[in-house]
């Protein structure tokens, strides 16, 4: 199914031109129009699913199997240092486009990049306290 008013979607089904990288008839990778770095490139499911916690499993796996493929070729061809893969789900988490969509992000020494987090200290009780709320 998609989305008509969903620009994620008619880029996937080719409605709008993009620099696509790989399709097949699930996916299309383009690149993005606003990269983080030289190469930055995104997963699109032609199919609309909002975010994460609607997407399919096996189309989660497929979308993580691509992901493995195309940041290896990517990787080598643009001679990149590493690698990011990066997912966000809902405004809170600095998602956009409420269309399914994974980063592929090439990282280069002294990229200027920081595609990181503060690490926050946090107390033994508190991780089982966290622990028991998620397991229980």
């Amino acid at each position: 199914m998609k989305k008509e008013d969903c620009i994620f979607c008619r880029i996937a089904g080719g409605e709008i031109p993009s620099k696509t990288l790989y399709e097949d008839e699930k996916f299309r990778v383009i690149l993005d129009l606003g990269p983080a770095t030289r190469g930055h490139a995104l997963i699109l499911p032609k199919e609309h699913y909002a975010d994460l916690y609607e997407l399919p499993e096996d189309t989660a796996a497929e979308a993580m199997r691509l992901a493995k493929k195309m940041a290896g070729i990517m990787a080598g061809k643009l001679h990149a240092d590493g690698f990011n893969l990066v997912q966000n789900n809902g405004e809170a988490a600095g998602q956009t486009v409420m269309h399914f969509h994974l980063h592929l992000i090439p990282r280069y020494k002294n990229d200027g990049q920081h595609i990181l987090w503060k690490p926050q200290t946090v107390s033994q009780e508190e991780l089982e306290e966290i622990q028991k709320q998620i397991t229980e």
